[in-house]
């Protein structure tokens, strides 16, 4: 692919509200589609909001009403706030588009990021994002007095942990050694070209994450780099760091159309259908 346009659209005090960068990524959007501007990254900070992709679920949501926007992307609800990260690449893609690689490729980029910084990550199966392992569960400390083989948010569907106490919430899943997640992804594809991003936890206050479930996941939580390393780290400090590797990763990937399996002539796998495709866990 070509070279990558990076473009710096507000940060600290001058964070963007999400319908305004909402707007402007369809204002790219549609002249990257007519070919007037190149691929291109809009990095960016958000003043607290939630938002919800497609497949949230109403129990999901904020139990005491707290407004949340509703967007295109694929996913569920997540947080967009101070000392997070938010990238938005808009990349035209080739047709048949491979939704699941594009979001591989924004992974295999933020795992550079933080392993740079020391971080180990990884990728968890079935769960897009970027992930921090917890410790295995028989070393894991017990929660709220109880035996892991006990954990109710293991065998009760209908557990909500914004109701049981700190020892379940989201942002202290470091402190129970679970699996947390630094970055989430959720994406769209309309018209060949992609929309929303990822979003990088670098400096957050995670408990903003305690009044949702996280991209509607309820046996894990969230992580941020300043408390996996135990010292301030700012946007300043990781936003070179993004864009050379997102540079690196995305300039250099080999973009390849989505095989289609074909079977007595006809085609078996899902197509993108106009209005654009959408998936991922949240961004």
């Amino acid at each position: 692919m070509g070279e990558l346009r990076f473009v710096r659209l507000g940060l600290g005090a001058e964070a963007v509200e999400y319908q305004e960068a909402w707007d402007e990524q369809r204002r790219v959007h549609a002249a990257r589609f007519a070919d007037e501007v190149p691929d291109t990254v809009l990095l960016l900070e958000h003043p607290p909001v939630y938002t919800a992709g497609r497949r949230t679920q109403d129990n999901e949501r904020p139990l005491d009403g707290t407004p949340v926007i509703d967007v295109d992307r694929g996913g569920k609800i997540t947080w967009h706030g101070p000392g997070q990260l938010v990238g938005y690449p808009i990349q035209r893609l080739p047709r048949p588009v491979d939704v699941v690689a594009h979001v591989r490729r924004l992974e295999e980029a933020l795992i550079r990021v933080c392993a740079e910084f020391g971080v180990g990550t990884s990728r968890v199966e079935g769960r897009s994002g970027v992930w921090i392992l917890g410790d295995p569960v028989e070393q894991r400390p017990s929660i709220g007095g109880l035996s892991l083989d006990f954990d109710p948010r293991l065998h009760d569907e209908e557990f909500d942990p914004r109701m049981n106490g700190p020892e379940y919430a989201p942002s202290n899943a470091g402190q129970r050694r679970e699996d947390r997640k630094i970055a989430a992804i959720g994406i769209r594809v309309a018209k060949g070209v992609t929309m929303h991003g990822f979003a990088l936890n670098v400096n957050p206050d995670n408990r903003w994450f305690d009044r949702i479930i996280p991209c509607g996941i309820r046996d894990a939580g969230v992580a941020s780099l300043a408390a996996e390393l135990g010292r301030d780290v700012t946007i300043a400090e990781v936003l070179p760091v993004v864009e050379r590797h997102l540079k690196d990763v995305l300039e250099h990937a080999d973009l390849k159309p989505r095989e289609i399996e074909k079977r007595d002539t006809e085609v078996t796998s899902a197509t993108v259908t106009p209005a654009g495709v959408a998936t991922g866990a949240g961004a």
